[in-house]
């Protein structure tokens, strides 16, 4: 296996990983941002408040994006596995 193709296979994982993880963390973000603004708006200075909140977001982005992350999950898996006998070599 050559570096280069090494490189392509490490550079598509980050790249899957990436946009796999892109809808829990852009709802994350959401989701904290929204407690902060309620937090400072009613000066209620509790670090643990905002945790809950995070946990839903993370769960609902997952059970809205599952399918599609799935989808991509296996055809990058897929993908990997049709090109296996020219990783091999």
């Amino acid at each position: 296996m050559t570096p280069d193709a090494v490189m392509d296979v490490g550079r598509s994982a980050i790249e899957t990983m990436l946009l796999l993880s892109t809808p829990m963390l852009a709802f994350s973000l959401a989701a904290g941002l929204a407690v902060s603004l309620f937090q400072a708006v009613t000066q209620i200075n509790e670090a643990t408040l905002s945790f809950v909140p995070k946990i839903l977001a993370v769960f609902l982005a997952f059970l809205l994006f599952f399918p599609w992350m799935m989808s991509l999950a296996v055809e990058f898996t897929r993908h990997l596995f049709m090109n296996l006998p020219m990783y091999a070599r």
